[in-house]
């Protein structure tokens, strides 16, 4: 069903490019000028490599590599020539692209964003890492929840990032509202490589969803990001898979959301997302609907605990250099750097 990797592209198909970037070191606004055209180079590559190609995605740390430097010198915002260059390349080349920049936050420390914009130049997602990942990461907590967006070739599309995805939760929003295909971006290194793979697969199957996830790929000298481009179909079937590890290779399938249209309506055993909500149908009208979780319930109030609570060690970031944050979290959204 991947269109031989999307060579044969099919009227109703999406071709999905999953760039497993080599991990690169910026640490100086001239490295990070030099990675901007490193990846605009590659959205061409992308272009040249597969000419049916939509939608071409590059990794959580692309632009920044790993190295968690908050430096005001190398952040980004979304009026800045970064970005703008990332627009121009999906417009030179015709393609939807998806990017990652660590975005500059004038009330605290930079959120860890996720954009996609399409092949006419304009910014159609732009999303905050929700769940950064604790405790390595120091960015702030996303504050624009999950959008899900009209994607190329008239696909529902939507983006989290990396350890967003070992939440089920979050690939259940995105379905929720509506998303066919989601896409994670991540910067994982080689530990992570079990979990990276079951979770996409879980995440696909658990909520009749395309997955199309990649890492960083290769070493900055002191990490080794495992590429790992993996695209799977919406029964947790892997179609496209970059097992090799090579930096800079494109992993490439075409999937189907009038596919995943089709399970959705018609799936009985297995609709997951659909019987999540109405739980015993078979023997209830329309089946029970109400909310028996608690962990949903007591998180909505505010009041989330876990048995186990006193005992959790890690509970800020001190373990990893950083200091102890004092201030409390606001959910008001908060404006991005100018």
């Amino acid at each position: 069903m991947s269109g031989l990797g999307g060579l044969n592209k099919s009227p109703n198909g999406v071709v999905i490019g999953m760039v497993q970037l080599q991990l690169p070191v910026v640490a100086s606004r001239a490295q990070l000028a030099a990675q901007t055209q490193k990846i605009v180079a590659m959205v061409g590559k992308a272009r040249r490599n597969m000419p049916g190609m939509d939608l071409v995605v590059f990794p959580e740390y692309a632009l920044h590599g790993l190295s968690m430097d908050t430096n005001p010198e190398i952040m980004c915002s979304m009026d800045g020539p970064e970005v703008a260059a990332f627009k121009q390349a999906c417009v030179e080349n015709d393609i939807w692209g998806c990017f990652s920049i660590m975005e500059a936050n004038p009330g605290g420390y930079p959120w860890n964003t996720g954009i996609i914009i399409d092949n006419k130049g304009e910014v159609t997602l732009y999303y905050r890492k929700l769940h950064p990942w604790v405790p390595v990461e120091p960015w702030e907590p996303g504050d624009l929840g999950i959008p899900v967006i009209d994607g190329p070739n008239g696909c529902k599309l939507a983006l989290i990032i990396c350890h967003d995805g070992m939440f089920p939760e979050m690939a259940r929003e995105c379905a929720y509202k509506g998303a066919e295909i989601m896409i994670r971006t991540a910067g994982y290194t080689a530990p992570i490589r079990d979990s990276w793979k079951f979770t996409n697969q879980s995440n696909a199957f658990c909520n009749l969803m395309v997955t199309a996830n990649v890492c960083m790929c290769g070493s900055d000298g002191t990490f080794d990001s495992m590429g790992e481009g993996m695209i799977v179909n919406f029964d947790g079937t892997i179609l496209a898979h970059g097992a090799s590890g090579r930096a800079d290779e494109i992993i490439t399938a075409e999937v189907r959301p009038d596919l995943v249209r089709e399970a959705r309506a018609h799936w009985g055993v297995e609709n997951n997302i659909y019987q999540f909500g109405h739980r015993g149908y078979v023997a209830v009208k329309g089946g029970a609907q109400d909310c028996p979780y608690t962990y949903m319930t007591d998180l909505a109030a505010g009041r989330y605990r876990l048995p186990w609570e006193e005992q959790v060690v890690h509970t800020d970031g001190t373990s990893c250099g950083f200091p102890a944050p004092t201030r409390l979290y606001s959910a008001k959204p908060s404006e991005a750097a100018e």
